[in-house]
Protein backbone atom coordinates (compact mmCIF):
# COMPACT_ATOMS: atom_id res chain seq x y z
CA UNK A 1 0.00 0.00 0.00
CA UNK A 2 2.87 2.22 0.48
CA UNK A 3 4.52 4.27 -2.65
CA UNK A 4 4.06 7.42 -4.63
CA UNK A 5 2.64 10.42 -2.98
CA UNK A 6 0.52 11.88 -5.25
CA UNK A 7 -0.16 15.89 -5.47
CA UNK A 8 -3.50 17.41 -6.05
CA UNK A 9 -4.25 19.84 -8.87
CA UNK A 10 -7.21 21.11 -11.04
CA UNK A 11 -7.94 19.81 -13.70
CA UNK A 12 -5.74 20.55 -17.16
CA UNK A 13 -3.15 22.12 -14.56
CA UNK A 14 0.38 20.92 -14.88
CA UNK A 15 1.35 18.96 -10.91
CA UNK A 16 4.18 21.89 -10.61
CA UNK A 17 1.84 24.73 -10.98
CA UNK A 18 1.56 27.86 -9.20
CA UNK A 19 -1.23 29.67 -8.29
CA UNK A 20 -1.11 32.93 -10.16
CA UNK A 21 -0.86 34.60 -5.79
CA UNK A 22 2.42 32.49 -5.23
CA UNK A 23 5.60 34.24 -5.11
CA UNK A 24 8.91 32.17 -5.29
CA UNK A 25 9.86 30.58 -2.14
CA UNK A 26 12.94 31.33 0.11
CA UNK A 27 13.80 29.02 2.39
CA UNK A 28 13.79 30.32 5.99
CA UNK A 29 17.12 28.82 6.80
CA UNK A 30 19.65 26.84 4.54
CA UNK A 31 18.08 22.99 3.99
CA UNK A 32 18.46 20.46 1.04
CA UNK A 33 16.36 21.07 -1.69
CA UNK A 34 14.54 18.14 -1.89
CA UNK A 35 13.14 19.10 1.72
CA UNK A 36 12.38 22.65 0.02
CA UNK A 37 10.22 21.71 -2.42
CA UNK A 38 8.56 19.00 -0.18
CA UNK A 39 7.82 20.92 2.59
CA UNK A 40 6.31 23.62 -0.67
CA UNK A 41 3.72 20.68 -1.11
CA UNK A 42 4.64 20.37 -4.68
CA UNK A 43 5.65 16.46 -3.82
CA UNK A 44 7.00 14.19 -1.80
CA UNK A 45 10.88 14.54 -0.60
CA UNK A 46 11.30 11.08 -3.12
CA UNK A 47 9.65 12.72 -6.14
CA UNK A 48 11.64 15.95 -5.33
CA UNK A 49 14.50 13.80 -5.84
CA UNK A 50 13.91 11.98 -9.10
CA UNK A 51 12.47 16.11 -10.61
CA UNK A 52 15.59 17.14 -9.53
CA UNK A 53 17.88 13.91 -11.27
CA UNK A 54 15.41 14.79 -14.37
CA UNK A 55 16.53 18.29 -15.07
CA UNK A 56 13.61 19.85 -14.13
CA UNK A 57 14.81 22.00 -10.68
CA UNK A 58 17.10 24.87 -11.08
CA UNK A 59 18.61 27.23 -8.44
CA UNK A 60 19.78 30.72 -9.34
CA UNK A 61 19.01 29.41 -12.61
CA UNK A 62 21.50 26.70 -12.58
CA UNK A 63 19.87 23.29 -13.29
CA UNK A 64 21.00 21.24 -10.29
CA UNK A 65 21.77 17.72 -10.28
CA UNK A 66 22.04 16.15 -6.88
CA UNK A 67 19.20 16.52 -4.24
CA UNK A 68 21.57 16.88 -1.34
CA UNK A 69 21.91 21.18 -2.83
CA UNK A 70 21.63 22.81 -0.05
CA UNK A 71 19.46 26.38 -0.66
CA UNK A 72 19.89 29.30 1.43
CA UNK A 73 17.62 31.96 2.18
CA UNK A 74 17.23 34.31 -0.84
CA UNK A 75 17.97 31.61 -3.08
CA UNK A 76 15.57 31.84 -6.08
CA UNK A 77 14.33 28.21 -6.80
CA UNK A 78 12.32 27.30 -9.90
CA UNK A 79 10.27 23.71 -11.11
CA UNK A 80 10.30 23.22 -14.67
CA UNK A 81 10.76 27.04 -14.57
CA UNK A 82 8.10 28.02 -12.33
CA UNK A 83 8.58 29.43 -9.16
CA UNK A 84 8.74 27.50 -6.21
CA UNK A 85 5.49 28.42 -4.34
CA UNK A 86 5.64 29.47 -1.20
CA UNK A 87 5.24 26.75 1.83
CA UNK A 88 1.72 26.29 3.32
CA UNK A 89 0.66 26.33 7.35
CA UNK A 90 0.92 22.54 7.86
CA UNK A 91 -2.74 21.18 7.39
CA UNK A 92 -4.32 17.34 7.88
CA UNK A 93 -7.47 15.89 6.37
CA UNK A 94 -9.27 12.73 6.66
CA UNK A 95 -10.60 11.75 2.70
CA UNK A 96 -12.93 8.70 2.20
CA UNK A 97 -11.51 7.20 -0.98
CA UNK A 98 -13.56 5.27 -3.51
CA UNK A 99 -13.12 2.90 -5.52
CA UNK A 100 -12.02 3.55 -9.22
CA UNK A 101 -10.07 6.31 -8.32
CA UNK A 102 -5.89 6.36 -9.08
CA UNK A 103 -3.58 7.91 -5.89
CA UNK A 104 -1.51 10.27 -8.26
CA UNK A 105 -0.37 13.14 -8.92
CA UNK A 106 -1.03 11.94 -13.09
CA UNK A 107 -1.95 8.99 -14.51
CA UNK A 108 -0.36 7.81 -18.19
CA UNK A 109 -3.67 5.20 -18.78
CA UNK A 110 -5.37 8.19 -18.42
CA UNK A 111 -7.51 7.36 -15.42
CA UNK A 112 -9.36 9.33 -12.86
CA UNK A 113 -7.04 10.20 -9.94
CA UNK A 114 -8.14 11.22 -6.87
CA UNK A 115 -6.91 14.74 -6.96
CA UNK A 116 -9.16 15.51 -9.27
CA UNK A 117 -12.17 15.00 -7.64
CA UNK A 118 -11.15 16.85 -4.17
CA UNK A 119 -13.33 19.59 -3.58
CA UNK A 120 -12.00 23.32 -5.40
CA UNK A 121 -11.44 24.80 -2.15
CA UNK A 122 -8.85 22.49 -0.71
CA UNK A 123 -5.25 23.80 -1.18
CA UNK A 124 -2.36 22.19 -2.96
CA UNK A 125 -2.25 18.88 -0.92
CA UNK A 126 -0.11 15.64 -1.26
CA UNK A 127 -1.41 12.19 -0.06
CA UNK A 128 0.24 10.09 3.49
CA UNK A 129 1.17 6.94 0.62
CA UNK A 130 -1.44 5.63 -1.61
CA UNK A 131 -4.61 2.98 -1.77
CA UNK A 132 -4.71 1.50 -5.07
CA UNK A 133 -7.30 1.85 -7.65
CA UNK A 134 -9.29 -0.64 -6.10
CA UNK A 135 -9.04 -0.31 -2.32
CA UNK A 136 -10.85 2.53 -0.70
CA UNK A 137 -11.39 4.21 2.75
CA UNK A 138 -8.97 6.76 4.71
CA UNK A 139 -6.29 8.17 2.61
CA UNK A 140 -4.94 11.24 4.33
CA UNK A 141 -3.95 14.26 2.95
CA UNK A 142 -1.62 17.09 3.52
CA UNK A 143 -0.39 20.73 3.03
CA UNK A 144 3.33 19.48 4.00
CA UNK A 145 5.33 16.26 1.88
CA UNK A 146 7.68 15.77 4.62
CA UNK A 147 4.85 15.77 7.15
CA UNK A 148 3.63 12.79 4.68
CA UNK A 149 7.22 11.02 4.72
CA UNK A 150 7.03 10.82 8.12
CA UNK A 151 3.61 9.35 8.67
CA UNK A 152 3.69 7.16 5.88
CA UNK A 153 7.67 5.61 7.02
CA UNK A 154 7.43 2.22 8.74
CA UNK A 155 9.56 3.15 11.13
CA UNK A 156 6.93 5.66 12.63
CA UNK A 157 5.40 2.26 13.67
CA UNK A 158 1.65 3.37 13.34
CA UNK A 159 -0.60 0.64 12.46
CA UNK A 160 -2.98 0.79 9.19
CA UNK A 161 -6.14 -1.31 9.90
CA UNK A 162 -8.13 -2.81 6.60
CA UNK A 163 -11.65 -4.92 6.95
CA UNK A 164 -11.29 -7.25 4.04
CA UNK A 165 -13.95 -9.35 2.18
CA UNK A 166 -12.98 -12.43 0.76
CA UNK A 167 -13.70 -15.49 -0.84
CA UNK A 168 -12.31 -18.31 0.53
CA UNK A 169 -12.03 -19.99 4.27
CA UNK A 170 -9.51 -19.63 6.64
CA UNK A 171 -8.66 -21.05 9.70
CA UNK A 172 -8.32 -18.35 12.63
CA UNK A 173 -4.97 -20.05 13.51
CA UNK A 174 -3.41 -19.70 10.26
CA UNK A 175 -3.97 -16.27 10.79
CA UNK A 176 -2.18 -16.25 14.02
CA UNK A 177 0.91 -17.51 12.50
CA UNK A 178 1.27 -14.09 10.34
CA UNK A 179 1.81 -12.62 13.56
CA UNK A 180 5.56 -13.76 13.02
CA UNK A 181 5.63 -12.28 9.66
CA UNK A 182 5.62 -13.85 6.35
CA UNK A 183 8.30 -14.05 2.78
CA UNK A 184 6.41 -13.91 -0.55
CA UNK A 185 8.52 -13.94 -3.73
CA UNK A 186 11.60 -12.98 -1.68
CA UNK A 187 9.57 -10.02 -0.36
CA UNK A 188 9.57 -10.42 3.65
CA UNK A 189 6.04 -9.01 5.24
CA UNK A 190 6.20 -7.94 9.09
CA UNK A 191 3.83 -8.81 11.76
CA UNK A 192 0.31 -9.00 10.76
CA UNK A 193 -2.81 -9.00 13.05
CA UNK A 194 -5.21 -10.72 11.72
CA UNK A 195 -8.93 -12.29 13.11
CA UNK A 196 -12.14 -13.73 11.22
CA UNK A 197 -14.96 -11.02 12.13
CA UNK A 198 -17.97 -12.75 10.27
CA UNK A 199 -19.01 -15.39 7.05
CA UNK A 200 -21.08 -14.36 4.64
CA UNK A 201 -22.27 -16.58 2.49
CA UNK A 202 -18.61 -18.19 0.53
CA UNK A 203 -17.02 -14.97 1.66
CA UNK A 204 -15.34 -13.86 5.19
CA UNK A 205 -14.83 -10.85 6.66
CA UNK A 206 -11.62 -10.02 8.01
CA UNK A 207 -9.77 -7.50 9.81
CA UNK A 208 -6.42 -7.47 8.97
CA UNK A 209 -4.12 -4.69 11.01
CA UNK A 210 0.06 -4.10 9.85
CA UNK A 211 2.90 -1.40 10.32
CA UNK A 212 4.10 -1.53 6.60
CA UNK A 213 2.04 -1.24 4.05
CA UNK A 214 3.86 -2.42 1.40
CA UNK A 215 2.39 -2.65 -2.46
CA UNK A 216 -0.71 -4.76 -2.74
CA UNK A 217 0.44 -6.30 0.99
CA UNK A 218 -2.92 -7.32 2.01
CA UNK A 219 -4.43 -9.25 -1.27
CA UNK A 220 -0.81 -10.75 -1.51
CA UNK A 221 -1.05 -12.29 2.20
CA UNK A 222 -4.34 -13.18 1.26
CA UNK A 223 -3.65 -15.26 -1.73
CA UNK A 224 -1.22 -16.98 0.07
CA UNK A 225 -3.60 -18.18 3.06
CA UNK A 226 -5.93 -19.39 -0.66
CA UNK A 227 -8.40 -16.23 -0.40
CA UNK A 228 -9.36 -13.98 -3.20
CA UNK A 229 -9.94 -10.21 -1.74
CA UNK A 230 -13.16 -8.59 -3.49
CA UNK A 231 -13.41 -5.53 -0.80
CA UNK A 232 -10.71 -4.08 0.85
CA UNK A 233 -11.44 -0.75 3.39
CA UNK A 234 -8.61 0.85 5.13
CA UNK A 235 -10.64 1.97 8.23
CA UNK A 236 -7.69 3.58 10.02
CA UNK A 237 -4.25 4.89 9.68
CA UNK A 238 -2.16 5.04 13.16
CA UNK A 239 -4.85 7.17 15.35
CA UNK A 240 -6.80 8.83 12.71
CA UNK A 241 -9.72 6.67 11.70
CA UNK A 242 -12.36 6.97 8.81
CA UNK A 243 -15.11 6.76 11.26
CA UNK A 244 -18.68 8.00 10.12
CA UNK A 245 -16.72 9.66 7.14
CA UNK A 246 -18.90 9.41 3.75
CA UNK A 247 -17.75 8.62 0.75
CA UNK A 248 -15.96 11.03 -1.13
CA UNK A 249 -16.21 13.24 2.20
CA UNK A 250 -13.06 15.36 3.66
CA UNK A 251 -12.80 16.19 6.69
CA UNK A 252 -9.95 17.88 8.08
CA UNK A 253 -7.93 17.41 11.58
CA UNK A 254 -7.19 19.85 14.28
CA UNK A 255 -4.04 21.14 14.64
CA UNK A 256 -3.97 20.68 18.44
CA UNK A 257 -5.21 17.02 17.24
CA UNK A 258 -2.38 16.67 15.13
CA UNK A 259 0.10 18.32 17.24
CA UNK A 260 -1.04 15.40 20.19
CA UNK A 261 -0.22 12.78 17.94
CA UNK A 262 3.12 13.93 16.24
CA UNK A 263 4.17 15.32 20.03
CA UNK A 264 6.13 17.95 21.11
CA UNK A 265 9.40 18.11 19.19
CA UNK A 266 7.93 17.39 15.70
CA UNK A 267 4.89 20.03 15.97
CA UNK A 268 7.13 22.54 16.41
CA UNK A 269 9.34 21.24 13.84
CA UNK A 270 6.50 21.37 11.64
CA UNK A 271 5.49 25.20 13.01
CA UNK A 272 2.54 23.92 14.34
CA UNK A 273 2.47 26.00 17.59
CA UNK A 274 3.83 28.95 15.24
CA UNK A 275 0.36 28.45 13.58
CA UNK A 276 -1.85 28.10 17.14
CA UNK A 277 0.05 31.79 18.12
CA UNK A 278 -0.51 33.38 14.47
CA UNK A 279 -4.33 32.25 15.35
CA UNK A 280 -4.65 33.52 18.38
CA UNK A 281 -3.09 36.64 17.95
CA UNK A 282 -5.80 37.65 14.95
CA UNK A 283 -8.55 36.68 17.18
CA UNK A 284 -7.35 39.68 19.87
Amino acid sequence: MGGKVGVRRKQGQAPHAVNAKAQAAKPAESTRIAKAIAHAGLCSRRDAEAWIAAGRVTVNGKVLASPAFVVAPGDKITVDNKPLPEAQAVRLWRYYKRRGLVTSHRDPQGRKTVFEVLPPDLPRVVSVGRLDINTEGLLLLTTDGELARHLELPSTGWLRRYRVRAHGRVTQEALDRLREGITLDGVHYGPVEARIDREQGSNLWLTISLREGKNREVKRIAEHLGLTVNRLIRVSFGPFALGELAEGAVEEVKRRVLADQLGAKLAEEFGLFEAAKARRGRRR
